[in-house]
């Protein structure tokens, strides 16, 4: 999702791939207040989503609470839909790019569209689904049907006040309102959600990231998709501009945080200052000869080998890069870095939430000139990024000359 980063077999979703979200109303006039009946749900949010740093200081503190609260419930639909993929090939839709969409894909953008419309009416939120391929494929083919109310089941069953009075066509609307033609920005400072990151005035100010499959064994030559693997894992971070970066275990039931494992705890980078012995890691969808820094370090995936000052450990991180960033910010590793092809869009939800929580964990996130990222470069959309030759996300330590290597070898 990257609004969160969900991961499921064979693809990827928002906090998280897909489920990106944005709402219909004036970019240029924002007011954070809501109506009485959203500030009581905000309140209630906060009493069961409780973060690790008091309000006092913390600008957004009200939206973070709420965020978190959706993207708990987001992580749970997912862990319940992935139940049902290994039972249901009507839940899976093949895109025009050939990425696979499903009923969690769809379903999150929805959960979350429906939840945020709520308690922030005024906020649009940029996402990646709309519903067309859905409502053209219903029309022709009766399995679609299936997957719609596949779909509106898996909302249902998450949304507040149990969805008692949502329709299909209720969630098909909350699946538009992320699409691309469904606001537009100008050239002025925005405020807006974006996967699921709060940005205000162009700048990110807080971001929550879901992944239900996260454990401490997912750096590793293998995949395991299966649902049994799935028990007792799953992580939530947090972020919030000054307050720092914070995670905990997904709890076992939505809104269940009583035991040990539901303590937030503080997430710093890693402090490798020397290139060689950091550790990297790099889109499944690309190898280390296409970096610059190929030309100076060769590579491998073996922690046992033996390494010296020429090559470095390149680790297995699956999914998309919203848990590379993650991976980052909670130490794990000391650089993701990315490459821009001229043949795939770099969208915003997959980068902004991880910018922030990389950022407030010490670390840093840069294109490959060492220029921040411009979330506002797609001027009227906010969903394209074109940073300089890639992304380069490090523990902060290293950033500099990371950079510098890079542009030596980049032309």
């Amino acid at each position: 999702m990257p609004l969160l980063h969900l991961s499921l077999p064979s693809h990827r979703l928002l906090v998280g791939g897909r489920g990106r979200l944005f709402f219909p109303s004036s970019p240029r006039r924002i007011c954070l207040s809501v109506r009485a009946a959203g500030d009581a749900a905000v309140s209630v949010a906060e009493g069961a989503y409780g973060l690790p740093f008091r309000p006092e200081g913390a600008a957004h503190h009200r939206e973070l609470s709420a965020a978190v609260a959706v993207v708990e419930r987001a992580c749970r639909l997912c862990v319940d839909v992935k139940r049902s993929l290994f039972s249901r090939r009507s839940s899976i839709l093949e895109k025009n790019d050939q990425s696979p969409v499903t009923v969690a894909d769809f379903g999150v953008q929805a959960l979350i569209s429906l939840e945020l419309q709520r308690l922030f009416p005024s906020i649009p939120l940029v996402a990646e689904e709309d519903s067309a391929s859905l409502r053209s494929s219903k029309a022709d083919d009766n399995s679609s049907d299936i997957l719609v109310e596949s779909i509106f089941s898996a909302v249902v069953d998450k949304v507040s006040n149990n969805g008692s009075h949502l329709t299909q066509d209720d969630v098909l609307r909350a699946i538009d309102r992320g699409g691309k033609d469904a606001v537009s920005f100008d050239s002025n400072p925005a405020t807006y959600w974006v996967g699921l990151a709060l940005v205000v005035n162009g700048k990110v100010t807080v971001g929550v990231m879901g992944c239900p499959n996260w454990t401490n064994d997912d750096i590793v030559n293998k995949k395991d998709d299966s649902v049994a693997a799935c028990n007792g894992r799953g992580i939530l971070m947090v972020s919030h501009i000054g307050c720092g970066t914070w995670s905990r275990r997904l709890s076992a039931d939505i809104g269940q945080f009583n035991t040990a494992q539901d303590i937030w705890k503080r997430c710093f980078v890693d402090t490798c200052s020397i290139a060689h012995m950091a550790h990297y890691c790099i889109p499944d969808s690309q190898t280390w000869d296409m970096i610059p820094l190929s030309a100076t370090y060769d590579s491998t995936t073996d922690a046992t080998d033996p390494r010296n000052e020429n090559e470095i450990l390149l680790l297995s991180v699956f999914c998309g890069s919203l848990c590379k960033y993650l991976t980052i910010a909670s130490g794990r590793a000391s650089v993701f870095v990315l490459q821009a092809l001229p043949t795939t869009q770099i969208k915003s939800w997959d980068h902004a939430v991880g910018v922030i929580c990389v950022q407030e964990a010490g670390g840093q996130t840069s294109d490959w000139s060492g220029e921040p990222l411009d979330l506002a470069a797609d001027l009227t959309s906010r969903r394209i990024i074109y940073p300089r030759g890639g992304v380069l996300v490090t523990n902060g330590a290293l950033h500099d000359k990371l950079v510098e290597m890079i542009s030596a070898s980049y032309k």
